[in-house]
């Protein structure tokens, strides 16, 4: 098991109830708020966890600015009161920061017992192939 220390267990707490709260927001037709402190959570909860400096070389490596400035942006539109646009540019912004780990999580999804069925149907197999093969992956 993972030896975590009281501010890693408060960051998973935050990041937690971050996830909980944007897929509320979702559910709830976009709502406002809960996208809002969800995005405010997870945040601050991936801080915890990691480290603000480590957070920070994470967000700010020269190859992730443009997703950087994609999910920050996101966040700040939903912030503002336009939480469909918001979510739309936040998710884009996810995507470019973490495109470098899909492969593996495709990979690891795949030999799921139930997941792993549904994404190796012809159509969505294409799909996650498209994802997964990323010239800019970290492998």
């Amino acid at each position: 098991m993972l030896d975590l220390s009281d501010m890693q267990k408060i960051g998973v707490g935050l990041t937690g109830f971050g996830a909980l709260f944007i897929f509320l927001g979702v559910v709830l037709f976009f709502d406002r708020g809960l996208l809002a402190m969800g995005n405010i959570l997870f945040v601050a909860g991936i801080c915890f966890i990691i480290g603000m400096a480590r957070t920070y070389s994470f967000f700010f490596q020269s190859h992730k600015l443009k997703g950087t400035a994609f999910f920050f942006s996101g966040i700040l539109l939903v912030l503002i009161g336009w939480p469909f646009i918001g979510m739309l540019v936040e998710s884009y912004g996810f995507f470019l920061l973490f495109r470098g780990i899909f492969p593996h999580a495709v990979s690891f999804l795949r030999r799921a017992p139930i997941i792993g069925i549904i994404l190796n149907l012809p159509g969505i197999s294409r799909v996650m192939d498209a994802l997964s093969n990323d010239s800019n992956s970290i492998v």
